[in-house]
């Protein structure tokens, strides 16, 4: 059973590190290119994060997205409750960037 829980442990780490996303804390870690949200079909949103293999929409209260458009970042988000929703990414709630 420790060998289990030891494989599960590691797999999820490779996955993790795969999507381009650490854990810490309440706080994930995301890397990514950011740009402006534009029209979409899920309606949330005002920027998002392409990372190599998905995407997420994004939201800051206290953060210029608009700053960072088109630039590599490493952002701390949370995850927003409820989402995804009609067949849209991830929502986050960005609260810090670093380029």
């Amino acid at each position: 059973m420790k060998i289990k829980s030891i494989l599960l442990t590691g797999i999820l780490l490779v996955i993790s590190i795969a999507c381009g996303t650490t854990k810490s804390n309440n706080e994930d870690t995301y890397s990514g290119i950011i740009e402006p949200a534009g029209i979409t079909t899920y309606q949330y949103g005002t920027h998002i994060l392409k990372t190599e293999n998905t995407f997420y929409a994004l939201k800051s209260e206290n953060i210029d997205l608009d700053e960072h458009s088109g630039k590599k970042i490493n952002l701390h988000a949370e995850e927003i409750e409820g989402y995804p929703v009609d067949g849209g990414p991830v929502y986050l709630q960005v609260t810090k960037i670093r380029e």
